[in-house]
């Protein structure tokens, strides 16, 4: 037996060990939404739809309604503002060298590598002096600062290898600096774009610590009231809470690896 053929078995084993971690607490999850209740020594639960139905009623599971409504909001305006004033951000820093990049990043990643709470207690007195604090403006802007962290470092990187010369060839045929930008730069850059908006989006989607500081328990997300719902042993109406929140990640990965493989079917 060849060094070759010995791996395939185990690199077979591995990835179905990986896919069973992956899809058992998805598979979990759901037993537990459709679920009554389940003690031992049941091998099955007592089948039940009433969380489903509580949320699509909006009766006892209206919390989670209206605060996946909040968090959907909260996360388009985020991505959104993220991915627009990222991008002037990631260019200028691209356009500096040595140790002025270096520090441009370096402040790009620090609410990004700084521990969720420590950021959010600063911010908390931050927006609490401003008369933010409480508010949905309040949490918009607190969950903006990791979600432009990440996405400034991501045009960093798109910038660090852009070609800019049709650029500057568009400025030799006489096109402003809106034209410019119009049609040369946004065409150019619009997945990028859609890609940095998508990563604002999840940094807000699944943000606890600063909703909580800064919010004060009066801006419901969806991520916090499952939180709630597991401290109070309301395991069905979390794990729908739950199932909820990983739905638009599983959707934005598929949409990446379809992109993806679409890039890699286009011949260079």
């Amino acid at each position: 037996m060849t060094l070759g053929s010995a791996r395939t078995p185990l690199r077979s084993l591995l990835l179905t060990g990986l896919g069973i971690l992956a899809v058992a607490p998805l598979l979990l999850l759901l037993i537990t939404s459709i679920s009554r209740s389940w003690f031992w020594p049941a091998l099955l639960p007592v089948p039940s739809a009433d969380s489903w139905a509580a949320l699509i009623a909006g009766t006892s599971g209206g919390r989670l309604s209206g605060a996946a409504l909040n968090s959907l909001a909260l996360a388009l305006a985020t991505g959104l503002l993220a991915s627009a004033l990222s991008l002037p951000l990631g260019r200028a820093l691209a356009g500096l060298r040595g140790w002025r990049r270096s520090l441009g990043a370096g402040a790009a990643f620090l609410p990004v590598a700084a521990p969720p709470i420590a950021l959010g207690i600063g911010l908390q007195f931050t927006f609490l002096t401003l008369g933010l604090g409480g508010s949905f403006m309040g949490v918009l802007l607190a969950h903006l600062v990791p979600a432009l962290g990440y996405a400034t470092l991501y045009f960093l990187g798109v910038f660090a290898v852009y070609d800019d010369r049709l650029e500057d060839e568009a400025r030799t045929l006489g096109a402003s600096p809106t034209q410019v930008f119009r049609r040369v730069t946004l065409p150019r850059l619009g997945r990028p774009l859609l890609e940095a908006a998508l990563l604002g989006f999840l940094v807000s989607w699944a943000q606890v610590p600063l909703t909580i500081l800064v919010g004060q328990g009066l801006v419901p997300t969806l991520a916090v009231e499952v939180l709630g719902l597991v401290q109070s042993g309301q395991d069905a109406l979390a794990a729908t809470g739950s199932l909820l929140l990983i739905i638009p990640a599983i959707f934005m990965l598929m949409a990446a690896a379809l992109a993806i493989r679409r890039v890699e079917a286009v011949p260079v």
